[in-house]
């Protein structure tokens, strides 16, 4: 498996480009900001983009839609669509094939009730939902308490060595994996969600503490 991380603009927002090494069949996410490069990257590496997602129903992640699908061919899904060519909903556990490869929607909402991940092979791509050593924002209430589920009860499932890209580049790398998040990252050292939606009610102030940017 191929995966190109591209910087698109905005609040450090990242583009990917996921591709099956063998068909060289591609797959984009969230192509905001900068849909051309996207298109370029996929072009330049002998790539064909096929399918095209956004993690959630943004304008950030979703204002390069119409640019992309002109310059592609290929309209962007977001949860809840239908793919025009094999007729499957964008739903949670759904899978949409890749050339050797699978695309697995995980439903993770919390930051936006249409929030998903994508797991293709060892790798998830999480949008908003999981940042390097942070967690996407959501109100103190019922939005918390249902991405606390998503976090515990979906994405800290997945096997350890599982690869983490997020949809921002906030963190201190680009990337990691659900080990690493699970041993580090404040919101995931929480065991229960009153704790974690005071970390959240308090992040401010964490962040001074303790030197985050």
């Amino acid at each position: 498996m191929l995966v190109h991380q591209i910087q698109t603009g905005g609040d450090r927002n990242f583009a990917y480009v996921i591709a099956d090494e063998a068909t060289r069949s591609a797959v984009a996410v969230d192509p905001s900001y900068t849909p051309g490069e996207v298109v370029r990257v996929a072009q330049e590496n002998g790539l064909t983009i096929v399918r095209a997602f956004c993690t959630h129903d943004h304008h950030d992640h979703t204002n390069g839609n119409a640019e992309f699908e002109r310059l592609s061919g290929i309209r962007p899904l977001l949860f809840g669509e239908t793919d025009p060519e094999t007729g499957q909903a964008v739903a949670d556990d759904v899978v949409f094939s890749l050339g050797e490869l699978a695309v697995r929607i995980v439903h993770t909402p919390g930051h936006t009730s249409d929030s998903i991940c994508l797991h293709i092979g060892d790798a998830l791509f999480t949008g908003d939902t999981l940042f390097v050593g942070k967690v996407g924002g959501t109100d103190l209430s019922d939005g918390a308490r249902t991405q606390y589920d998503s976090l515990h009860k979906k994405l800290l499932t997945l096997p350890d060595e599982t690869r983490i890209f997020p949809g921002h580049d906030v963190g201190a790398e680009p990337e990691s994996t659900i080990q690493h998040e699970r041993e580090t990252n404040p919101f995931l050292l929480h065991s229960d969600v009153e704790s974690f939606i005071d970390l959240k009610r308090n992040w401010a102030a964490y962040k001074k503490e303790h030197g985050i940017e």
